[in-house]
C-alpha cells in the first residue's frame, strides 16, 4: 500500500456489510482491502469492472424465456387470442 492514505467514510445497511464482511473474511481479507481491490481494478478498466442491471436473469428464468419463444414460434402449438377460448378449452 502506498504510503500516503486516507480514511473514508461509507454508509451501508448493516445486514449488507455483515453479509460483505463475512464474505470478504471467507477470501482472507477485510473491508479495506475489498473496497481497495474494487477501486484499484476500476482504475485499471476505467469503469466500475462488473456487468450492472436492473435485469438480473438467473439460469432458470432465461431457459424458460427461451422456451417460450421457441413455442410461440412452433405452428404445431395452438394459440390463442381469446380469453374465452383459452378457458374454455383449459375446463376440458
Amino acid at each position: 500500500m502506498a504510503g500516503n492514505t486516507t480514511n473514508i467514510s461509507i454508509r451501508m445497511d448493516s445486514d449488507l456489510k455483515a453479509q460483505a464482511e463475512i464474505l470478504f473474511g471467507e477470501m482472507g481479507m477485510n473491508m479495506t482491502t475489498a473496497f481497495n481491490i474494487f477501486v484499484r481494478q476500476s482504475l485499471r478498466e476505467g469503469r466500475i469492472p462488473f456487468e450492472i442491471s436492473v435485469n438480473n436473469i438467473n439460469r432458470e428464468t432465461m431457459a424458460a424465456m427461451l422456451e417460450a419463444e421457441i413455442i410461440a414460434k412452433d405452428p404445431s402449438i395452438k394459440g390463442y387470442t381469446d380469453l374465452d377460448k383459452l378457458f374454455a378449452d383449459l375446463r376440458k
